[in-house]
């Protein structure tokens, strides 16, 4: 009898319900204002990544030792260089990072011996095409390296094209051979 009224009467249901509305207190409930306010990161997160300049010169830190491609293991890092025979230094010439294909495991970030290239706590790093994800020297040497710079509120405006030299499949070849 007891069994034929708890199921009369869905006492398991109100019971499920009284539970779920016990957590749904207003006092309870916590919403981000996500674009207004940026969510605390963990300290040792790893995001975008970033080519650092020294602040007296204003110059990259890399010296295109290729370290960072050698130590990636999707190897989507292609550094490109030529040497100077004036000083006989390496010269950054291109530098290419694939965030597609990327895992963020920071293993390049460790083999730089300069601390040139570094991942950064920004995890904007959005894009409208696939191509967008493939990231050259010059935006890995902005400020923000992962935010899109400029955003429009004009509707008649095409999302922004970052210029690459490479397409989304392509495969890495060593910068430094002779063809």
């Amino acid at each position: 009898m007891n069994s034929f009224l708890r199921r009369l009467f869905l006492a398991d249901f109100w019971k499920g319900l009284i539970l779920t509305f016990r957590t749904q207190n207003p006092k309870n409930v916590y919403t981000e204002q996500y674009p207004l306010e940026r969510p605390m990161v963990a300290e040792r997160y790893r995001g975008a990544p970033r080519l650092n300049m020294n602040p007296e010169t204003g110059e990259t830190l890399c010296i295109s030792c290729n370290l960072c491609a050698l130590a990636c293991p999707e190897n989507l890092i292609v550094v490109g260089w030529h040497r100077d025979d004036a000083t006989r230094r390496k010269v950054l010439t291109t530098f290419t990072y694939d965030t597609s294909r990327c895992m963020f495991c920071g293993l390049c970030e460790d083999a730089c011996p300069t601390d040139c290239l570094e991942l950064t706590q920004d995890f904007e790093m959005a894009s409208y095409t696939r191509e967008g994800a493939i990231w050259d020297r010059h935006r890995l040497e902005e400020e923000h390296g992962c935010a899109i710079s400029a955003v429009s509120n004009d509707a008649t405006s095409a999302p922004p094209v970052f210029q690459t030299t490479l397409p989304w499949n392509y495969v890495r070849t060593p910068s430094h051979a002779v063809g």
